[in-house]
C-alpha cells in the first residue's frame, strides 16, 4: 500500500509535509534557535534576523516557540489516534463473531459515545483529573473510537459470509488465525484511511483545547496558546496569527489529502488505478517505434 500511495502526486506531497511535521516535533527543541521561555526587552517585535517572525509580547523568539510547541501538537494528535484505533478497531471486528449479546452492547456503547460531545467531555475531565494535556487527548480518543468500530465492522462485514472464511472455520481454523489470514487484509484499508483522517482531527482538537488554555498551561509553548496569545495584539502585529495557523491548516491539510490518497489505492479503486496504468503502459509500449535493425 505504501509504495501505491507514493506513485500519486498527492501521497507524495502528503507524505512529504508530514514527514517535515514530524521531523519539527522530534528535532523542534534542538533545532529553536534561541530559548523559548526566555524573555526579553525586544517586546512585540518585528521579524529580524536575530527572529525571523519576531518577538511575543513577553520579547520571547515566536520561531523557537514555534519549533519547541510543535511535539506537544504531533504527540496529542497521535494519543486521540492510537487511543480511538485500540479501542474502535478490536470490538468492531469481534462483534461480528462474538454473537448477538456482544454486537448489541457495542452497538448501544457506540450509539452513546456518538451522542457525546467530545470537546466538551475532554475539558470536564481535565477539570476533573487536572490540566493534563494526555489524560484529556486518551479520553477525546476514546469518544472518537466509533469512527474505527463502524469502519472495521463494516469491512468485516464484507468479508465474513465469503466463501473462504466459512470454508477455513468449518474445517476448524480458529477466529484468531481467520482474522489475521483473511479478515484484517480487508479492514486495514479502510482503517488506514479512518486513521489518518483522526490524526488530522487530532490536530485540530489539541489546537483548540491548548488555545482555550486546557492540557498545556502557560509558558509553556503550543500552535494553539500562541495563536491565541496572538490574536491579543492584533492592533501591533497583524500577520503574527498566520505561522500557528497556518502550520495547524498545513498539517490538518496533509492528514486529508493522505487519507484520500490511500482510499484511491485501495480496494476496487486502487485494482482500477493499476489496471489503468498497465492498460496505459501497454498502449505505450505498443506506439514505441521499433528499433532499426543493422545492415
Amino acid at each position: 500500500m505504501v509504495r501505491r500511495v507514493l506513485t500519486l502526486p498527492s501521497g507524495r506531497i502528503a507524505v512529504a509535509v508530514l514527514a517535515v511535521i514530524a521531523l519539527l516535533a522530534v528535532l523542534g527543541p534542538w533545532l529553536a534557535p534561541q530559548d523559548p521561555l526566555a524573555t526579553s526587552g525586544n517586546t512585540l517585535g518585528a521579524a529580524s534576523g536575530s527572529h525571523w517572525l519576531g518577538t511575543d509580547y513577553l520579547g520571547r523568539d515566536v520561531l523557537s516557540r514555534l519549533l519547541d510547541g510543535s511535539r506537544v501538537s504531533v504527540l496529542g494528535s497521535l494519543e486521540v489516534a492510537l487511543t480511538a484505533l485500540l479501542v474502535g478497531v478490536v470490538p468492531g471486528i469481534l462483534s461480528v463473531y462474538l454473537g448477538r449479546a456482544f454486537e448489541w452492547i457495542t452497538l448501544r456503547l457506540t450509539d452513546t459515545l456518538v451522542a457525546l460531545p467530545f470537546l466538551l467531555f475532554a475539558v470536564a475531565v481535565v477539570a476533573l483529573l487536572g490540566n493534563g494535556i494526555t489524560q484529556a487527548m486518551l479520553v477525546t480518543g476514546v469518544l472518537v473510537s466509533p469512527l474505527f468500530y463502524r469502519v472495521s465492522r463494516a469491512a468485516t462485514l464484507a468479508v465474513a459470509r465469503s466463501p473462504y472464511v466459512e470454508a477455513a472455520l468449518i474445517s476448524g481454523a480458529s477466529l484468531g488465525w481467520v482474522v489475521r489470514r483473511h479478515v484484517w487484509a480487508k479492514v486495514l484499508p479502510p482503517i488506514a484511511v479512518a486513521l489518518a483522517q483522526t490524526v488530522g482531527v487530532g490536530f485540530v482538537i489539541v489546537s483548540s483545547l491548548t488555545f482555550l488554555g486546557i492540557g498545556v498551561q502557560p509558558p509553556a509553548p503550543t500552535w494553539g496558546g500562541l495563536l491565541a496569545s496572538d490574536l491579543g495584539y492584533l492592533s501591533r502585529r497583524p500577520w503574527a496569527p498566520l505561522a500557528p495557523a497556518l502550520l495547524i491548516v498545513v498539517t490538518v491539510w496533509a492528514c486529508n489529502l493522505l487519507a484520500d490518497a490511500i482510499r484511491d489505492v485501495s480496494g476496487e479503486a486502487g485494482r482500477a488505478l493499476l489496471n489503468s496504468r498497465k492498460a496505459r503502459a501497454n498502449r505505450l509500449d505498443r506506439t514505441d517505434p521499433a528499433p532499426a535493425g543493422g545492415a
